[in-house]
Parts: structure tokens; sequence; C-alpha cells
């Protein structure tokens, strides 16, 4: 089964008019990328994961978008879906799904991590390559988008027939109540998603230093975005003018 419901179909000029003249440009043009559906660089909380991530509408991306993140991200590419769609998916979180002496869910930046069921779509091959992650990530906004017009149109079994486990796109449960539960990279691209009127589902990735490995600095996420032409923000920015 196919969910073909364009994520974008209730998207609005006139979106961000209802934000306040009083929110900071940058979250304004956060906002004006990623209705167009273009990539946006979000630094989350120095005294958090202190990260920089890629994010992206789900429902936008294509293979150029894969291989961006790839590249110029480096970290792990991931589908961040609304915990309303997570729950008629019936997506459990990864954790409480796993039965093993290894798992302990307890990260020291947070309560416990958002991930959930590693997928492929069903139509592709290995999974990994730019083309199947495009697509698997496509299809998940599609699906999402098909929950949120109608709760009922799209459930664990149509998700089944539509997705595999395990697979190489990994799906991460958004907060119950979204940044007023948690301040995580998920929840600020289903925030910004949310804010567009696009499909509750958005693609983040974390940003790492070549030469170090470690986390991309803010100052050099920044000055990426800069000479890229990517809107760069603060998570505090977007709490503050999306809560």
């Amino acid at each position: 089964m196919r969910a073909d419901v364009d994520p974008d179909a209730t998207s609005s000029p006139a979106d961000t008019e209802a934000i306040p003249d009083s929110v900071p440009d940058s979250v304004r043009r956060a906002l004006d990328a990623f209705r167009a559906g273009d990539p946006v660089c979000v630094h989350d909380f120095a005294d958090r994961e202190g990260e920089t991530d890629i994010v992206y509408p789900a429902g936008a991306v294509d293979e150029a978008a894969v291989a961006h993140m790839r590249n110029d991200a480096g970290g792990l590419i991931c589908v961040a879906v609304s915990d309303s769609v997570a729950d008629a998916f019936e997506l459990p979180f990864l954790a409480d799904a796993l039965d093993h002496p290894a798992v302990d869910d307890d990260p020291e930046y947070d309560d416990r991590s958002s991930f959930s069921l590693p997928v492929n779509h069903r139509e592709t091959f290995t999974g990994i390559t730019d083309e199947d992650r495009a697509l698997t990530i496509v299809e998940l906004a599609n699906a999402a988008a098909a929950v949120g017009a109608d709760p009922d149109a799209y459930g664990p079994e149509a998700f089944a027939a539509d997705f595999r486990a395990p697979g190489h796109v990994h799906v991460l449960r958004g907060a119950r109540d979204g940044l007023r539960g948690r301040t995580g990279h998920t929840e600020l691209g289903l925030a910004m998603a949310e804010a567009v009127d696009a499909a509750p589902a958005a693609v983040v990735c974390e940003m790492l230093d070549d030469e170090t490995g470690d986390a991309l600095s803010p100052a050099d996420a920044e000055a990426y975005a800069r000479r890229r032409g990517i809107p760069y923000v603060e998570g505090a920015a977007l709490v503050e003018a999306l809560t």
C-alpha cells in the first residue's frame, strides 16, 4: 500500500503571517526555507547535545538532499515523526522493543532517546543508497501526511505493507508534548514542520567536524551555513517563537 498524499498539500504562502513581528529574523528565515523545502542548520543547546543538525522537511528530500547530509553533515540521517503519527503506525521506542542486556536508554543529555525502528521502504533494494534512502524518507513523509489528514487512514498494517525493519533510515518518535516536553532536534524539526503546515515529519542529521570527529562547533556550523546560503538558527530561538 502506498500513501499517495502530498506532504505539502496543506501548506500556504501565508503560513508565517501568523508569526508575530517580534520573532527573530533567524527564525523567520528558517521557516521560510522550510516551507520552500530547503534545509536549515539548527543548533540545539550548549547544555544539551551541543550539536548542529542539518534539518529538512521530510517530504522535500531527494537524492541530492541525502548526498548533501551524507557529505556535509556526516551524522546519522533520521526521520522524526510526531507522537500522534508514531502512535498511528504503532511504532515503539526501540529500547522498549528490545530485550537484551545491552539496552540502557539513559543518555547523559536527556531522559531517553527518541529512536524507534530503523526501516527501508519495500521498493528499495539495499536501502542505503541515496536513491533508496530518499524514497524511504519521502514515503515516510507521505504516510505521516496521510495520518495528519485522517488518523484512521494509515495504520500499522499499511505501514508494514510499505516498510520493513530493520532498515537504513532511523525513525524517531517526537515527544508527546512537542517542544514543551523535550527540546531535541527531533522536536525542533517537527515544530518547524508544524509551523509551516508541512507533513509531521522532519529529517535530521548531525554535523561533524572532519578534523576532530567531534560535533561541529556552533561557530563553524554558522560559518558553513553562511557560505552555503542556508539559514542558521538557535534552538532557543525556535522554542521561544514556536511554543
